[in-house]
């Protein structure tokens, strides 16, 4: 098939187009930035921005099917960047699949689209999107899903939407690197009782997730349906922390605050950063000490029984896997890795 990868460069995108590469499809990405490993590969480059409207127009041309992968992340930011990029460049995209005759759009959401200041043990996709935003990803993640699955059509562009929590493994250059450098700088501390358990995602099963949907869509399955993707058993999201470090030689995390003093923490800080117009995070928000506090795991039974989806890589090996190569590397960076099939 000809398939597009918007953010294929990135994170869980290479994966999806290195399994793509691998299965013999004809796979385009687009992105910010030139990405010569994957052309190597025979991927054909679109570069720029998803707020610009020819561009995705262009790059869908020709296409069968298309992951739309590419955000903006994060927990802090101004409003307008957040809906240009995860807003308008998937309102660009949906456009530009239907001007094009595309048949098939899967897309990367994320399960902050239900954040609503609670916890949620073993929740399913019942759950209502969030109302108590706090922060902008989460708010502009949820109005792109929304339109991505009201854009399916049985009859034309066939949408669904998946919600992996948390992704990990090796390349990643967000969430295992903050928290390696906090804690060697002293800087992490338990928020709440310490004892919360989360969904997280390996990012290989993240990216056969993404197969997997492709594979459902083209057999009339799961259009117009959003679906959690995790590792399918939750973990004590400290204790798994914990682990990391201590394979890394890095002493565990034992401080504790409050998740009434990290709120509240949180909330002068946003105020702070944004009176003054700080760049960077805030090294914490209101939603970051809820999503460290608080359970928030998922079930991945509607991926099982629509998607075909299953976990293939266990916690503990994707775990094996990423200490070894961060142990080999003696660092963290996003840009020195390998897919290992």
């Amino acid at each position: 098939m000809r398939i597009l990868v918007t953010g294929g460069g990135g994170f869980l995108g290479r994966y999806i187009v290195s399994l793509l590469c691998d299965q013999g499809h004809q796979v385009a990405i687009l992105g910010r930035s030139p990405h010569p490993d994957l052309e190597a590969r025979g991927v054909e480059p679109f570069y720029g921005d998803l707020a610009d409207r020819a561009l995705v127009e262009t790059a869908c041309r020709k296409r069968e099917a298309v992951f739309h992968v590419a955000a903006r992340a994060g927990v802090w930011g101004p409003w307008e960047a957040y809906f240009q990029a995860n807003v308008t460049g998937t309102r660009n995209l949906i456009h530009g699949c239907r001007r094009h005759g595309v048949d098939f759009l899967v897309y990367t959401s994320t399960p902050s689209v239900v954040f609503d200041r609670r916890p949620w043990r073993d929740a399913d996709e019942s759950l209502p999107y969030g109302r108590r935003w706090l922060c902008h990803y989460a708010h502009t993640k949820a109005i792109a899903e929304r339109e991505i699955l009201a854009s399916h059509s049985p009859e034309g562009l066939r949408t669904l939407a998946l919600r992996p929590h948390l992704i990990w493994g090796v390349g990643d250059p967000h969430l295992v690197p903050r928290v390696v450098e906090r804690a060697r700088r002293g800087r992490l501390r338990i928020v709440g009782r310490g004892d919360n358990r989360v969904d997280i995602t390996h990012v290989r099963n993240a990216a056969a997730a993404h197969i997997d949907a492709l594979r459902a869509l083209k057999a009339d399955r799961g259009g117009g349906r959003a679906y959690f993707i995790s590792q399918g058993r939750p973990v004590v999201l400290w204790d798994w922390i914990n682990d990391l470090l201590q394979r890394l030689d890095i002493p565990p995390v034992e401080g504790r605050i409050s998740l009434p003093v990290a709120y509240g923490v949180g909330w002068i800080l946003e105020g702070v950063y944004g009176l003054f117009r700080r760049h960077g995070e805030p090294p914490m928000t209101r939603f970051v000490a809820f999503e460290l506090a608080k359970d928030h795991f998922f079930s991945i039974g509607a991926a099982r029984n629509d998607l075909g989806y299953r976990p293939r890589i266990e916690t503990t090996t994707g775990l094996d896997e990423l200490t070894a190569h961060l142990r080999g590397q003696g660092t963290v960076n996003s840009q020195q890795w390998a897919v290992k099939r």
